[in-house]
């Protein structure tokens, strides 16, 4: 009686909302039913004709649910091994040599209470959480049924998908070294009295000196206070099923990765509305980090881009505002050194007393082994990474990813609930990782906010390690409010690019966020094109996603000599007669990238001191071209004639490469050529079966580079084929929604056998942004697919 009373409610709810089942739309491929439990009510899920799917639901659960499904009919295998690694559970699916990496993985869950974490969530979005989560498990119920429908992946290696529990959304935190590399060589260089070399690798901003916390031993600091935030400390040796990286990119990428976004008002744009445009840049080559999808039910209508395996949109609009972000920057980790017992390491030195490490055993299964046991020890929540009884030491790593409350993948489903900018700033509350984010609503209102969880530090500044004693302990969070924001900018536009964008007159000093950002090409780039468009079109947003101007190309040939040597002669001359911009077909962008490379390698071999070396692997570029442009006495005697030398040297180091690379002809060089987009399977290149399974999507060529708008960065030590780049692109027509754009690469579906897998890379590649429909009418019209999600009967 009660399930018929909850199917007539759900029938009844179907009836009174819009784009309901009852007006079914004509679609090429028919409609399809599949049954499924967990499903409250009937879903409708329309395919367009670019493949995306926009569900159609009764309840918020219920869509919630349709994402959760779709994503694992598109991506289970991306989600799952993401799931397992975060979860501690590689070693079970792949043997003993994952048990140093699960251990890892596992203290860095939460030893709270969860219960009490999912009781403070607001209860509408802990239901459409439970939804998201309810939905990937019916798609993997439905793979246990029918095991030809399961990802190839699962035959090749011989395992199964986990299940998901709705507890570790709370549970799994996710390991991050965050910057404590950082405070580690800042204690090394000082200890060394190299300090100011630290300036050349990760100079400061805004404007500060280095205070070493008291009390500190600099001497006593190295890589092994890292402990099992060192990857080498917890190997993940993916040769034993083959190589996913799960680490981020190398030292070499550190100065490329970043994001796009700018929001131009109503006076600004060509439309009389708002534009809002966002290309995240994420890494290139492996699994797609972005997921197309449409959520609509009652009090909800959402579209866009969501990560796999996280619940809800993370770029996108509603049919209220449009929203888009990039990474802000803050500082959300120390190292905390503590001082253990003598005789008694179980204990640490905090606020006049001997405290007892919170222990906590767990077991982790191993395929073909016994379990192993394993202790997980705490100081306060913050995880002890290394410990060293013999010298009473150990190392707790605070982070505000374990703090109580940090649930940020609950964080989407709010923002995605949100209404307008005073409803949004409640859910940002909920959200954790550092973000611009960046709003456009349909009433013409325009905001930026920066959020994420921000610690307070009276004591010192983050920049180094700390004594663990207690008196460095962080007292809480700046609240939302007292964060960066701005609303209806009177300039009538704004833009972020990982740039350091604190305001001019933001009190800093007392609100320490960061030191650390990233240089400000793209955003000048970025704001240099904006500042000269009075009219800002959806057209010029395109292109500004698309712009391949290099400013340090400009930098760079202000400052080629006067007089140069026979050899280096002819990439001047080819460098002069240049655009700076980074083009696939362009001769001069290949030899600029060769030039680059050589100078950076030659000028830190110049000005980083011998003994710091080891502990500077690259130099800054901003620094570098600051350092060129007003030469000092780190570059000799002679500064301008040193430097001069230097620019004279790469140039011909420059222009050997590429002879090397590109040919003898200098009329055949293309930057394309060698700046190739290639997409494999993480598995691929030691799996043969796996290379076979799932052909490389590759031949497409592309300009820019690390610095330019359209970013598409490389790390040199590696080779030169992009790396990381937006391979997700949108630009937001707010309140005429159906003119809104979007790309993807390489396809919704990471499966070969889908016609979904690659079927964006040759728009990617040639910029040809495509219809983001959203309207019931448009996704009509350009339906070629019916799916219903009936539940299942019991």
């Amino acid at each position: 009686m009660i399930q018929r009373r909850a199917f007539l409610l759900a029938s009844a709810a179907l009836v009174a909302m819009p784009g309901s089942l009852l007006a079914k739309p004509r679609v090429k491929g028919g409609t399809r039913t599949t049954k499924l439990s967990g499903a409250r009510a009937p879903i409708e899920v329309i395919e367009d004709a670019l493949g995306v799917p926009h569900v159609r639901a009764a309840s918020r659960h219920d869509a919630f649910f349709g994402q959760g499904y779709l994503v694992a009919r598109d991506r289970l295998f991306q989600m799952d091994i993401d799931y397992r690694r975060d979860m501690g559970r590689m070693a079970e699916a792949f043997g003993p040599r994952f048990v140093a990496a699960d251990k890892a993985a596992r203290l860095f869950h939460y030893r709270g209470d969860i219960d009490a974490e999912l009781a403070a969530l607001p209860p509408d979005v802990l239901e459409c959480a439970r939804g998201y989560v309810a939905g990937v498990n019916a798609r993997i119920d439905e793979l246990a049924a029918d095991p030809a429908q399961l990802p190839l992946e699962y035959g090749i290696l011989g395992i199964s998908p986990l299940r998901w529990d709705i507890l570790d959304l709370v549970r799994r935190r996710g390991i991050g070294m965050g910057d404590a590399d950082d405070e580690v060589r800042r204690a090394q260089l000082q200890s060394r009295g190299l300090l100011d070399a630290e300036q050349l690798l990760a100079p400061l901003r805004p404007a500060w000196s280095f205070t070493i916390p008291q009390g500190l031993d600099v001497a006593a600091v190295s890589e092994a206070d890292l402990g099992v935030l060192d990857p080498a400390n917890r190997p993940v040796p993916f040769d034993a099923i083959q190589g996913v990286p799960l680490d981020p990119e190398p030292e070499g990428d550190r100065f490329a990765l970043g994001s796009n976004a700018w929001t131009i008002s109503p006076s600004r744009s060509a439309t009389g509305r708002p534009i809002l445009a966002n290309d995240p840049h994420l890494g290139i080559g492996g699994a797609n980090p972005r997921h197309m999808i449409h959520l609509t039910a009652p009090g909800l209508d959402v579209i866009g881009a969501g990560a796999p395996g996280l619940p809800g949109i993370m770029q996108g609009h509603t049919d209220r505002f449009a929203f888009g972000r990039t990474n802000f920057h803050i500082d959300q980790t120390d190292l905390f050194i503590l001082r253990t017992r003598d005789g008694d390491p179980g204990r640490y030195w905090h606020k006049g007393e001997w405290k007892a490490f919170e222990t906590f055993e767990d077991e982790i299964a191993v395929k073909g082994a016994p379990p192993e046991r394993v202790t997980l020890r705490y100081a306060g929540g913050r995880p002890i990474v290394s410990q060293d009884a013999a010298r009473q030491r150990a190392v707790a790593f605070a982070t505000v990813s374990m703090l109580p409350g940090a649930n940020s993948r609950f964080a989407m489903i709010a923002i995605n609930l949100s209404k307008d900018w005073a409803s949004l700033r409640q859910a940002f509350k909920l959200h954790v990782s550092p973000t611009n984010f960046h709003y456009a609503d349909i009433d013409g209102n325009t905001g930026w906010q920066t959020i994420g969880f921000t610690p307070r530090r009276p004591r010192h500044d983050g920049l180094f390690p700390a004594p663990g004693d207690g008196d460095y302990d962080w007292t809480g969070l700046l609240p939302v409010e007292d964060m960066p924001h701005v609303y209806n900018p009177p300039e009538g536009w704004f833009a972020s690019a990982n740039q350091m964008n604190l305001p001019t007159d933001y009190p800093y000093r007392e609100r320490v966020i960061s030191f650390n950002w990233s240089d400000p090409y793209r955003y000048d780039r970025c704001a240099e094109v904006l500042r000269s468009q009075p009219k800002h079109r959806i057209a010029d947003s395109i292109a500004l996603q698309h712009d391949v101007q290099s400013l340090p190309a400009r930098a760079l040939l202000k400052l080629l000599p006067t007089t140069l040597s026979a050899e280096a002669a002819p990439a001047a001359a080819m460098l002069r007669r240049w655009d700076c911009g980074i083009d696939a077909d362009s001769a001069a962008a290949l030899l600029f990238e060769m030039v680059m490379v050589a100078l950076s390698a030659n000028f830190r071999d110049r000005v980083v001191p011998a003994a710091a070396k080891d502990l500077i692997p690259t130099v800054n570029l901003s620094e570098m071209l600051r350092i060129l442009g007003a030469p000092d006495k780190r570059l000799g005697d002679d500064p301008a004639a040193e430097r001069d030398a230097l620019i004279d040297g790469a140039l011909v180091a420059g222009w050997t490469k590429a002879v090397e690379l590109g040919g003898a002809d200098p009329a055949k060089w293309q930057w394309g050529n060698l700046h190739k987009v290639t997409i494999a399977h993480p598995l691929a290149s030691s799996n043969a079966a796996i290379a076979a399974a799932f052909p490389k999507i590759e031949g497409g060529r592309s300009g820019g580079d690390g610095t330019t708008p359209m970013a598409r960065g490389f790390n040199s030590r590696r080779g030169f084929n992009v790396s990381h780049g937006a391979s997700y692109l949108f630009v937001a027509d707010v309140g005429a929604w159906d003119n809104s754009r979007f790309l993807l690469l390489p396809g919704q579906s990471a499966d070969p056998r889908s016609p979904r897998y690659r079927d964006f890379y040759p728009k990617w590649l040639a910029g040809d942004m495509q219809p983001l429909w959203f309207s019931k009418a448009a996704i009509d019209r350009h339906a070629v697919e019916r799916l219903v999600l009936a539940p299942a009967k019991g």
